[in-house]
């Protein structure tokens, strides 16, 4: 199918760079711009050049979440099933990130409101503008967290806080997101592009079996017992100690230099 101008992507080395694009919307979902985000995310799952994966938004906002045109009640000859939206788009997309064997990192260029906030959130690891803010914009409309944001929040944020902002709505600046352990780290703006760039491309270049094992470990960790969890981490250094990345490392250790690793299991 030809690929839609709602979602970009460009190749830097094994970086797969994804940008929302409908910036005259504020990068806000419509059927067609979730349809090209899934095309997008199976590329990066599907394609051996990718070993990371850069997610940001264009023009002045990250994503406003849903485009309320699309779900407007006056609109429409009866109330839209804002559970099916779900079932259909925001949960395959949250779901193929999180279960997504390759990094995943996420410059939040402006705002990030709703489900773009969420979305955002649902990255490995997120870099913001200092100029951006994350908005749990539900309540201003009658709705709940979505978009995996009811569970994303209290384990990243604590309870006290992720009902705070969920409740209210109340904008959280880049600043006060870093400091709560929300995301990773605060960027100037005219400099978030070139770092996220840098940060992908140092996890494209690393040993992309290894790290897509960590990340599902760390997920994983808040549903399971000390003993279960390590069952689970001696399956997977194994499987790592016999993956050609760990024979490069080693190898480049010993030597004193740089490893160069080839991504494979």
């Amino acid at each position: 199918m030809a690929m839609s101008e709602t979602v970009l992507h460009s190749w830097n080395d094994g970086v797969l760079e994804i940008t929302l694009n409908r910036p005259d919307r504020l990068n806000s979902f419509n059927d067609e711009m979730h349809e090209a985000m899934a095309v997008n995310l199976d590329l990066a799952r599907d394609d051996r050049r990718c070993r990371a994966v850069l997610l940001t938004g264009a023009g002045r906002g990250f994503c406003a979440g849903q485009d309320l045109d699309a779900r407007n009640p006056e609109k429409m000859s009866g109330p839209p099933d804002l559970g099916e939206t779900l079932h259909k788009f925001y949960n395959p997309m949250i779901r193929r990130i999180r279960a997504m064997e390759k990094p995943i990192a996420c410059a939040v260029n402006g705002v990030a409101a709703g489900a773009g906030a969420n979305l955002a959130l649902s990255c490995d690891i997120v870099l913001a503008a200092r100029g951006a803010k994350f908005i749990q914009s539900f309540a201003r409309v009658g709705l709940i967290p979505d978009a995996g944001g009811s569970w994303m929040l209290p384990r990243l944020i604590g309870e006290a806080r992720a009902k705070a902002i969920a409740l209210t709505a109340e904008p959280v600046s880049a600043e006060t997101a870093a400091q709560w352990g929300m995301i990773w780290r605060v960027v100037d703006d005219a400099d978030l592009l070139a770092e996220a760039r840098a940060l992908a491309g140092r996890l494209a270049a690393g040993p992309t079996f290894g790290l897509g094992r960590t990340k599902s470990l760390i997920q994983a960790a808040a549903g399971h017992e000390l003993d279960a969890h390590l069952e689970l981490e001696a399956r997977a250094q194994g499987e790592a100690g016999r993956s050609a990345d760990y024979a490069e490392g080693v190898r480049a250790f010993l030597e004193k230099r740089e490893p160069k690793f080839g991504g494979g299991s």
